[in-house]
């Protein structure tokens, strides 16, 4: 039987949220890209007999290269991020079942959190006046519950909510035990995929009998402020203002001057925290990330002058520095008053 990690502080993290803007990481894909890993990477020790091909499942390296994931969560830590995301953005068996490995979704995310949850208690015990966190990240899963993947046949749907709430309670459970601080239904494109992953949260709180804090974040696809789903930035909160959030926010998608009018609307809005954790801006012809830390701030601290933002961090293409820069600006604000 496996030790369980449980290890979280709600109290302290609400109360370090009236008082300064949290900052959350970047991206953990960007970071992964840069250590040039082969298919052995994501094999060792675990799935050398594995009959299919598992380069780019960056989950797995949680199992199989530890050591980089832990390099990564450090440097974020050092860039002065107050909460890590696990890497377990596709940990749920829906996703990991097109590399047929399913049956080792708990491994990855219980794994995962451990990791992140030892780096995170190892900063806090060296800097007690600056406590770090750890957020259990909750993709949207490859597949969408309210669009059909087959245009000829726009009633056909590949998963259903029900499917979907019980990988996520898989995943979701994992987590809690790996001693997540918080969880994070992130880059939210179908609501109802999200709707389902709080559902699950709601269930594993009750077979639990406890609860971390949650936060949601959805992203907009485009220039017409609606998710792939077809959602305006306002229906999209009024669809999650049931559950009783720590923040709502954005991320992906969209680089930081794209996400500032939504960003208004959601803290014009909601009576919950905000988050925003854009892209470094929008990805080239080759889909890389071009935008510098510098460029990136100027564009973060309007949130900050228009007092939109209790949580601010960075999506796709950013890095430690990106994270360094942000944190450093944030430092100069403060959060964002609830009325």
């Amino acid at each position: 039987m496996k030790e369980i990690f449980f290890w979280s502080n709600m109290k302290d993290i609400l109360s370090i949220a009236k008082n300064k803007i949290l900052v959350l990481d970047g991206a953990m894909g960007t970071m992964i890209q840069r250590y040039k890993l082969g298919e052995a990477d994501f094999r060792k020790n675990w799935f050398e007999n594995h009959d299919s091909p598992l380069k780019g499942n960056n989950d797995l390296l949680s199992l199989t290269r530890p050591d980089i994931i832990k390099d990564i969560h450090n440097a974020y830590f050092e860039a002065g991020a107050d909460i890590i995301e696990t890497n377990t953005f596709s940990g749920t068996n829906i996703a990991q079942s097109d590399y047929g490995l399913e049956k080792f979704t708990y491994d990855i995310n219980f794994q995962s959190a451990k990791i992140a949850r030892e780096v995170a208690l190892k900063f806090t015990e060296n800097e007690p006046h600056k406590p770090r966190f750890v957020a259990g990240s909750i993709g949207p899963t490859n597949r969408t519950a309210s669009i059909s993947p087959d245009v000829n046949d726009p009633g056909f749907r590949n998963t259903s909510f029900d499917k979907l709430n019980l990988a996520y309670q898989e995943q979701i459970t994992a987590l809690m035990d790996g001693g997540v601080d918080l969880l994070l239904v992130e880059t939210v494109f179908d609501t109802l995929n999200a709707k389902a992953a709080l559902f699950a949260i709601d269930e594993v709180f009750n077979q639990k009998k406890s609860s971390i804090p949650v936060m949601v974040s959805g992203t907009i696809t485009d220039a017409s402020g609606r998710t792939l789903s077809g959602q305006t930035t306002e229906a999209f909160l009024i669809s999650m203002s049931h559950f009783h959030l720590f923040s709502i926010g954005l991320n992906c998608a969209l680089g930081a001057a794209d996400m500032h009018p939504y960003l208004k609307i959601l803290a014009k809005k909601s009576s919950f925290l905000i988050s925003a954790h854009p892209n470094a801006g929008l990805p080239n012809e080759f889909g890389e990330y071009d935008e510098t830390p510098e460029k990136m701030v100027k564009q973060i601290k309007l949130f900050l002058e228009d007092n939109l933002i209790n949580i601010i961090g960075g999506c796709c293409g950013t890095t430690p520095s990106h994270i360094k820069a942000i944190a450093e600006l944030a430092d100069q604000y403060l959060p964002r008053k609830m009325d």
